[in-house]
């Protein structure tokens, strides 16, 4: 059963009464007694569809990431004309009992304000945001600032109208409500401000526009992934197996009791409407509460006054991926928060050898959570032959730890760094690489940023290519994709644009093998998706038809989609994890003169939880000339694509999920840190 907790709380019923269904259609006549004994039991697996994320248990439901891209389109559409007319946007998205929307889309686009359901404002909020939008922020929590000297001139958050800024942002979750259970909605808020502030502002509510238009990549794969562990569940069933739900866990597919999901996700519209927020929150778990600190602390939160004496670098390395700039300005407020000093390097390891370095302040970073590329500049140039060039510049700009942000070339680069050390001390300080390349290649963790960006971008060309391809019989069209030796992108492509075959390094093969995936195919066009450099026995993808030698006329047209998925705005995932990514870095302040292995750490996603593995233990992991990690969890994900694809293959079940329990469960991804 596909839906929300609606529909899967009448499938449990429905599993309750099952007996006396049978029972009444056999004294009825529908049935007879031996079909009723055949069928005296049903099991049920529930997967969870849902645009709100309102169902406790699982991390994300179906249809949400979907959701998440329509919104973030229009809130980037509306952000460029609110800046044109210097206005007020007040967006209103779905989310009656759950504020996941509203919170998600603060968190991408840096919004001034977010109204949710389970954390109303305080009784005075109407005075603090347009404080908020306006006048000076506060400090933050625990910091004492010193008042202003009357003779030196006021400082303006750069948020605000007197900062200079140009446009507000406020993001309201249709459920809002104030800490007495009273509404707040948009038109509430725009008579507030327009009243108070006298501000141009607009009202925005998106309604079912949210629910319609193409799945994204992620909804694509997830659906397909729950899929095949909902069937795995119902095949491994008995009469005494309780009705589960299907649900994703950072990167895991686990099983989790229906009815208990159930329960905590009505206890939390409980504790809402008895003004128990602070048991709501919880009742979300881990992941919500997480992406709540993270907000407050990056949009309420203001540097304090006193400094910690540490100074930190920021570059990054490698391609640019997008999402980049998402985790540099993560990167930069936490660590202002903290009291650092931080800097920014332009150009990579290149632009610290020359001194391409300058201090970077709270406002520079202000609107970068949306921007692709790498605002700072970086290049693939790796530190060896500059050592005591960048020696000299660690030691001149007094530089106590490096966060290097990039894909393998930010991986090889540190562990040149690290090698450095026996000759120059200077190079005995604390380094932090955040993984951040489209191609997924980076070992130590299962995601790395920008992936999912470059990832949509290749469905969306299949999607158009099939359209070409189906009104022209004997056609088959071959979608080369980035990667490298790494087949992720192909693989993940593949398994959500519904192709043929996808074609890795990983996985040898030859134009026998793609002869006879063309030869199986039973419809009039197919695709095919490859990645990168490998072009094996023969396999090059620049000829045209089948080959010399088979029979069957027709066109093989190649349509590479290379540069394209470096490009572009980040995907609400890229900008979300760059952010999160970003603000859980290791400690690395406090450490004066670092030389032990795990001085320099691979901030990385495995499985369920956030790890920090020295970078020297993952060279054991790395396949250095093909540049990809040794293990890869994805690739057990491509008998799947074949399934899908009418091959007729065995899908390796020796892997067995069991029954978790929600409580236990909760120790999500960034609570395992």
């Amino acid at each position: 059963v596909i839906g929300g907790d609606g529909s899967l709380t009448g499938a449990d019923t429905f599993r309750a009464e099952w007996s006396s269904l049978l029972a009444e259609l056999v004294k009825v006549g529908g049935i007879t007694a031996e079909e009723a004994k055949r069928s005296s039991h049903l099991n049920i697996v529930g997967m969870v569809g849902s645009i709100d994320n309102d169902f406790c248990g699982t991390d994300m439901t179906i249809g949400t990431d979907s959701a998440l891209h329509r919104i973030m389109e229009i809130v980037d559409a509306i952000t460029t004309t609110a800046q044109s007319h210097q206005r007020t946007f007040v967006l209103e998205v779905m989310g009656r009992h759950c504020g996941y929307l509203a919170l998600i889309t603060a968190l991408a686009c840096g919004a001034d304000w977010v109204f949710i359901p389970e954390s109303p404002p305080e009784d005075d909020w109407e005075d603090h945001l347009c404080r908020r939008l306006t006048e000076v922020g506060r400090a933050p929590v625990g910091a004492l600032s010193p008042p202003p000297s009357p003779l030196s001139p006021p400082v303006f958050p750069p948020q605000t109208r007197l900062g200079g800024s140009r446009l507000n942002i406020i993001i309201v979750a249709e459920g809002a409500v104030d800490k007495h259970g009273k509404a707040i909605t948009s038109d509430d808020i725009k008579t507030l401000v327009v009243k108070r502030l006298g501000y141009d502002t607009r009202v925005t509510i998106l309604g079912h526009v949210q629910r319609g238009g193409t799945p994204s990549a992620f909804d694509r794969i997830l659906g397909s992934r729950m899929g095949v562990e909902a069937v795995m569940a119902l095949l491994e069933g008995t009469p005494e197996t309780p009705a589960c739900v299907v649900s994703l866990s950072g990167n895991q597919a686990v099983r989790l009791p229906l009815m208990e999901c159930v329960q905590v996700t009505k206890d939390v519209t409980t504790a809402m409407n008895e003004g128990r927020f602070d048991d709501a929150l919880k009742l979300r778990g881990r992941s919500f509460q997480n992406n709540w600190n993270v907000y407050k602390l990056l949009a309420h939160i203001r540097p304090p006054s006193t400094k910690s004496g540490y100074t930190l670098a920021i570059l990054n390395v490698g391609a640019p991926a997008a999402g980049m700039n998402a985790a540099v300005r993560s990167t930069v407020r936490i660590g202002l928060i903290h009291g650092h000093r931080m800097l920014a390097v332009h150009d990579g390891f290149e632009g610290l050898a020359f001194g391409q370095v300058e201090e970077i302040s709270w406002e520079r970073v202000g609107g970068w959570t949306g921007l692709g590329g790498s605002k700072l500049g970086t290049k693939r140039t790796l530190p060896k032959k500059y050592f005591e060039e960048i020696s000299t510049n660690i030691s001149n700009f007094g530089i106590h730890g490096l966060i290097i942000i990039g894909g393998f070339e930010a991986f090889t680069g540190s562990l040149e760094l690290i090698e450095g050390r026996a000759k120059f001390e200077e190079l005995c300080i604390p380094v932090c690489v955040i993984p951040a390349t489209v191609s997924n290649n980076v070992p130590g963790s299962d995601f790395s940023i920008g992936a999912d960006t470059a990832l949509n971008t290749i469905p969306t060309t299949c999607d158009r290519i099939k359209q070409s391809a189906a009104g022209t019989k004997r056609r088959v069209f071959i979608i080369e994709t980035m990667g490298g030796f790494c087949g992720y992108l192909a693989t993940m492509a593949g398994l959500a644009g519904g192709a043929d075959a996808a074609y890795i390094y990983e996985e040898h093969f030859n134009i026998h093998d793609l002869q006879a995936s063309l030869t199986a195919g039973k419809t009039s066009w197919g695709t095919c998706s490859r990645s990168g450099p490998p072009q094996q026995q023969g396999c090059s993808p620049q000829g045209r038809g089948y080959g010399s030698g088979d029979p069957r006329p027709g066109l093989l047209l190649v349509h590479p989609v290379i540069f394209l998925a470096q490009g572009g705005t980040p995907t609400p995932f890229d900008r979300n994890f760059g952010t999160k990514m970003a603000g859980s870095p290791p400690p690395l302040a406090g450490r004066i003169f670092a030389n032990t292995a795990d001085s320099a750490c691979l901030l990385g996603m495995r499985k369920r939880s956030l790890v920090f593995p020295p970078i020297t233990a993952l060279k054991e992991q790395t396949d250095f000339e093909h540049r990809i990690p040794k293990e890869q969890w994805w690739l057990k994900l491509r008998p799947i694509l074949k399934i899908l694809a009418k091959y007729h293959i065995e899908l390796d079940t020796s892997e067995k999920a069991h029954l978790e329990h929600v409580m236990r469960k909760g120790m999500s991804l960034e609570a395992n840190i």
